[in-house]
């Protein structure tokens, strides 16, 4: 059993598993793979040969309140999910709704099970995202980007063209493109490793 509202459109040669939810409003291109238990809600957008992994729930609304009167209040999220050609999603992966215009996802990138992706995020081409990674809205990652697992990348942070963060590294400031950080918080790479040399050898 699945459901697929009639307001959707969905090309040809695209498989939908068993107990898959599409909301209204969702376009999937050609030759994509959309596995058990996903969720595809409203305005969300597949380009071709995207894969959805068992689980992983597409559009759902951001992280985002306003403090009113003492009390929590959840901020409108009336933009959309873009998913462009060749993406690989695993499985038990979220991604949000934008606020307002869009969180995109770029052509080519691979996604790891188990990642969070945040309201009005832009991923760039050819990224790779290793499981268990979080990034906060309205982060910017360029094209060819890396990040291992358990990375935690800031809100509103940019991560330059070609960029690797190691693994469980917490980037709290922009990092140019090229980079190679690591650690919490992340810094250069070779500053982390000789920050440790002299740590170790005070033990």
């Amino acid at each position: 059993m699945r459901f697929i509202h009639p307001e959707s459109r969905i090309e040809e040669d695209t498989v939908i598993y068993p107990f898959v939810y599409i909301d209204k409003k969702v376009t999937i291109g050609r030759g994509c793979k959309i596995y058990p238990y996903a969720v595809i809600l409203e305005g969300t957008e597949l380009g071709r040969n995207v894969i959805i992994g068992p689980g992983s729930i597409i559009g759902f609304m951001g992280f985002g309140f306003e403090k009113r009167e003492g009390l929590y209040k959840r901020i409108s999220h009336k933009g959309k999910v873009v998913i462009e050609d060749d993406v690989e999603i695993g499985g038990n992966v979220t991604i949000d709704r934008a606020t307002k215009e869009e969180t995109r996802i770029g052509k080519g990138t691979k996604i790891d099970s188990q990642v969070h992706i945040g309201h009005n995020v832009r991923i760039g081409k050819n990224c790779i995202i290793i499981a268990q990674t979080g990034i906060g809205g309205s982060a910017k990652l360029g094209n060819g980007v890396i990040l291992a697992g358990q990375v935690g990348i800031k809100d509103h942070t940019i991560i330059g063209d070609n960029s690797i963060v190691y693994a469980k590294s917490a980037v709290l400031k922009s990092i140019p493109e090229d980079s190679r950080f690591s650690g919490i918080p992340a810094r250069p790479h070779l500053k982390t490793l000789r920050a440790m040399a002299k740590l170790l050898r005070g033990i």
